[in-house]
């Protein structure tokens, strides 16, 4: 529930970031703001308006022990992916619930099963990624109100997270931290690395059944390479730099990369980008939605590939 509106009277971190846009943004640069409602609680990051993403939704929290990060909810038109920065805790779906910890990634697509997530003894830190949606419907099954474009119904019920903590606290489940889980949570050890030689790229969005966006987590060694510089029409990318250092270069410019580095790349710029490892390698999460129409242009090789056919065109200049 990456999308929700501030509670009337407090102040969530939801209205509008000032920061300006720059090519390359630390998510300690971005401003946090804390939300307590109920056993709710959590401190935010808002990074898509900073970074400058037109239609993708991407947030930083950090959860505190014992508490919950969101009202129990089902998206209508969004698909959500969180991936575990840190600490642990339960993914909660519809009454049953999973261990969960670093390195792991969850996707709930539209109209699943109701979700949260439970922090455990030493809080929660994930990423949480969204599609987009248009019309903005969530159902909260708990608190008994929809949100439905800017505003909720019924328009007499009390604001949904104010709804959802009159409901009560969350029941945690009794869980085996050593049981199954269910197919929508995957372990970053559990997902093959990749068919690029000397590199590691690792599927997490496609293995936990995403459909709308993806979600790789890629290791680049010293001195190896990447994708090379490429540029999107439909296409919307997220990069956030998980550890190491490295260069994204945008166009003709290059800009530095340490851990916790945000760099959004915008459908149909008409820039390429490109990323390197530095000395100690680069590791980050790319999170970009599935356009079947897309097309790629890599300038470097004079090649454009037309992803909905399958087909790569010669683009060399004349």
């Amino acid at each position: 529930m990456t999308g929700c509106k501030p509670i009337p009277g407090s102040d969530p971190g939801y209205a509008a970031v000032t920061v300006a846009v720059s090519a390359v943004i630390s998510v300690h640069e971005i401003p946090s703001r804390t939300v307590a409602e109920g056993d709710i609680g959590f401190d935010r990051r808002r990074i898509g308006p900073v970074v400058g993403t037109q239609r993708i939704g991407v947030s930083w929290y950090q959860v505190p022990s014992g508490k919950r990060q969101m009202p129990v909810h089902v998206h209508g038109e969004e698909e959500e992916i969180f991936y575990v920065l840190a600490g642990g805790g339960l993914a909660w779906q519809k009454d049953e619930a999973c261990a969960i910890g670093p390195g792991d990634a969850i996707v709930h697509r539209p109209n699943g099963r109701p979700h949260t997530l439970l922090a455990g003894d030493e809080g929660l830190t994930v990423l949480a990624f969204d599609s987009g949606s248009e019309s903005n419907l969530t159902f909260l099954p708990r608190a008994g109100v929809m949100w439905a474009g800017p505003r909720w119904v019924p328009l007499d019920a009390p604001h949904p997270f104010r709804a959802e903590g009159l409901a009560g606290p969350l029941e945690r489940p009794d869980v085996d931290p050593d049981g199954p889980r269910p197919t929508n949570v995957v372990s970053l050890g559990d997902v093959d690395t990749g068919r690029f030689p000397g590199v590691e790229v690792r599927s997490l969005g496609r293995a936990a059944g995403a459909v709308k966006a993806g979600l790789n987590h890629v290791t680049l060694p010293p001195g190896s390479t990447g994708a090379p510089p490429h540029a999107h029409t439909l296409e919307e990318e997220l990069f956030y730099v998980l550890a190491g250092s490295g260069t994204v270069t945008l166009g003709a410019d290059d800009h530095p990369l340490t851990a916790g580095d945000i760099v959004a790349r915008p459908p149909a710029s008409g820039v390429t980008h490109e990323l390197r490892p530095g000395p100690d390698g680069l590791t980050y999460l790319v999170y970009g939605t599935v356009e079947p129409g897309d097309t790629i242009y890599y300038p470097t090789m004079g090649k454009v590939l037309l992803r909905g056919l399958g087909v790569m065109i010669d683009a060399s200049p004349d």
